[in-house]
């Protein structure tokens, strides 16, 4: 156990809910770290007490349970562990492998003193199959790879300037931390994680075949992540570079890069007038580090590759996150809501320059709330503008919150 790495956040989450009737599941992208995080729980779960005849634990990703991808044979397998007049805590990883799981979840949640914990790799469990069966029954946690806290933790780089920079060129997902000084082991290791969410989460969950079609529209989501898309433009570029493309094809690839937490669609929202817009929204991709290796770059682009940093730690923190648009023509980067209070954030490379200063305040000084206000750069300084505070990212991603 000694060489995990501590995910506080979740496991704090986790243990909020311990014993509570809720069923816990805990979401996200292949390799982000939800197995380790169960076995970390697991270890703090026997720390306190509990037995080992407590505790069922069960990867349907491993051959050696093959035979529970029966929905009724992980049923039977679950109950015979059961210990009469003792709490239960039971682990079922990947569970979007048996089909009809929460047929078995569902009845294993009737049974007392029964505590389940499931994983998936795919958001459609939770909108489909899951809300089907178990509508406000359980308590969905989304992860994500290392935040830049947890990353030191991994990597011994003192200086937080160089290691930022590993982080934000080689990315964050767990086990790829093993790999900062082999490029090419770390390369080969996101191409398995990427062609595995590609196979596993996408193509096979949508009976999709065109993998050259689906890579297009990969690559073209990970060039322009910050940038207002649409399965429209996407099909209208496609097509005119001499490959036909459905508007309907694009939008049923979208919804399954989404649902596989390989990306996440956010919306843009009208702050005076309080609703959500139905026109471009933006995607920003769940890895810095993965986006690199699809796009073969590192080190470029890097106003556009700190946005989507800021983006994924503010879904850390447990805000949701939508696009802002403050005036005709102006847009702030982020409209952060967290127990009903919303906070604004623009993201800049450097506003050394004064028209780059005066074009990233533009937005926030059209807001008339008195809501907090944050301008994230990597200029070395903190400096207030008249209640908006300009905050060095590094140090931001450094606050434990």
């Amino acid at each position: 156990m000694d060489e995990l790495i501590a995910r506080k956040g979740y496991l704090a989450q986790l243990a909020m809910w311990r014993e509570k009737q809720m069923i816990k599941v805990v979401a996200g992208v292949r390799r982000c770290g939800k197995s380790t995080l169960f076995e970390l729980y697991i270890a703090a779960l026997k720390a306190s007490g509990i037995t080992d005849e407590q505790i069922i634990s069960i990867n349907l990703e491993d051959e050696d349970y093959a035979e529970l991808l029966d929905h009724k044979a992980l049923y039977n397998y679950v109950k015979s562990h059961f210990v009469e007049g003792k709490w239960m805590y039971v682990f079922i990883d990947e569970v979007q492998n048996c089909p009809d799981y929460e047929k078995a979840v569902s009845s294993l949640f009737l049974k007392p003193q029964v505590d389940i914990y499931l994983t998936g790799s795919n958001a459609y469990m939770l909108s489909g199959e899951l809300a089907t069966k178990l509508s406000a029954r359980y308590v969905a946690i989304d992860m994500l790879p290392l935040s830049f806290l947890e990353y030191g933790e991994a990597v011994a780089v003192p200086d937080k300037r160089e290691r930022f920079n590993l982080y934000l060129n080689m990315g964050a997902f767990p086990y790829a931390t093993r790999f900062v000084d082999n490029s090419l082991a770390h390369s080969q290791y996101l191409e398995g994680v990427y062609n595995t969410v590609l196979i596993k989460d996408v193509m096979v969950r949508k009976n999709l075949s065109d993998v050259t079609l689906l890579k297009t529209i990969v690559n073209f989501l990970a060039a322009n992540v910050g940038s207002p898309v649409s399965a429209k433009k996407i099909a209208d570029t496609m097509t005119s570079s001499g490959r036909p493309t459905a508007v309907a094809t694009v939008e049923m690839c979208l919804a399954a890069l989404t649902d596989s937490y390989l990306f996440y669609k956010v919306q843009r929202y009208d702050i005076k007038g309080k609703a959500h817009l139905r026109s471009l929204s933006k995607y920003y991709i769940c890895d810095t580090g993965l986006r690199n290796m699809i796009l073969g770059t590192r080190g470029t682009d890097i106003g556009h590759q700190i946005e989507n940093m800021v983006y994924l730690e503010l879904l850390r923190r447990g805000y949701t996150v939508n696009i802002g648009k403050s005036g005709r023509d102006t847009e702030v980067d982020f409209v952060a809501v967290r127990q009903s209070q919303p906070e604004y954030y623009q993201v800049s490379a450097s506003v050394l320059d004064e028209t780059t200063l005066a074009r990233e305040l533009a937005p926030l000084n059209q807001i008339r709330d008195n809501y907090p206000k944050h301008l994230l750069t990597l200029d070395d300084f903190t400096l207030d503008h008249n209640g908006i505070r300009q905050t060095n990212l590094i140090d931001w991603l450094l606050q434990d919150s």
